[in-house]
């Protein structure tokens, strides 16, 4: 066993209004987390937690102000610009809340997309092969818009995974889909979290996914205040209920 991610000490603020009258928020406050092989983690914690901030700063998308993020032993904070293009096209995958496929082209395009910008461009059947991993067989003509969003997000765990990502990182996967969609979504995450070979973040509000995965972090005013091993929603919500 390895670890796909380990951040220590993440520190990140944001600072708003105008000259003169900047306000800084400090969101990420010294956050240790680690993530094995053959894992799922969840990170659930109130609105404002800094859990979104955190999955961005983790995957490379946001950089960190202080502390070390190690994706598959490769370090992300103040990395440059090139090796992070490097870390997230061959290690990272990305599952958003709003799917993030491009309207005007194919779905088989947008699954196809991040390996030919990687430099690794897909064959037709591969990336037929791809999309009936996930129950689309067929659909590779077919346009974002012609897809229910169960299926959007489906093309987008598709793509997340045509590069071979190490660690897939999961913002609301399931926030823009109705109950049996999310169901499908959450049970392809889970197979993900189950392969030895790979990892899954995902940041969620839903008690009942985040119960799915094999750890949870508890994320308050920017720390982990709790970390609990497999936990039913009850068990989940009481820990966020609990103070630090």
């Amino acid at each position: 066993m390895g670890s796909t991610v380990v951040a220590r000490k993440i520190r990140k603020s944001f600072a708003t209004g105008r000259r003169g009258r900047r306000r800084v928020t400090e969101v990420l406050k010294g956050v240790d987390l680690s993530v094995e092989v053959g894992e799922m983690v969840s990170i659930v914690g109130p609105s404002g937690s800094g859990k979104s901030t955190l999955l961005y700063c983790l995957s490379g998308l946001e950089a960190a102000d202080e502390g070390s993020i190690e994706v598959m032993g490769r370090q992300v904070v103040h990395a440059r610009r090139s090796v992070l293009a490097k870390i997230r096209s061959g290690h990272v995958g990305f599952v958003f809340q709003s799917y993030n496929l491009i309207p005007s082209l194919s779905v088989g395009d947008n699954v196809s997309l991040p390996a030919r910008l990687a430099g690794r461009p897909m064959s037709a059947r591969q990336t037929r092969a791809a999309l009936e991993s996930v129950g689309l067989a067929g659909r590779e003509r077919d346009r974002p818009g012609d897809l229910s969003g169960g299926e959007q997000q489906r093309v987008a765990i598709a793509r997340a995974l045509v590069g071979g990502a190490d660690v897939v990182f999961a913002d609301e996967p399931t926030g823009a889909l109705d109950s049996q969609n999310g169901r499908e979504v959450l049970r392809m995450l889970r197979s993900i979290g189950d392969d030895p070979q790979r990892s899954v973040v995902m940041v969620t509000h839903d008690l009942e996914a985040a119960s799915l995965a094999d750890r949870v972090l508890v994320l308050r005013d920017g720390r982990v205040v709790r970390e609990l091993g497999r936990s039913t929603a009850a068990q989940i919500l009481e820990a966020m209920e609990v103070p630090a």
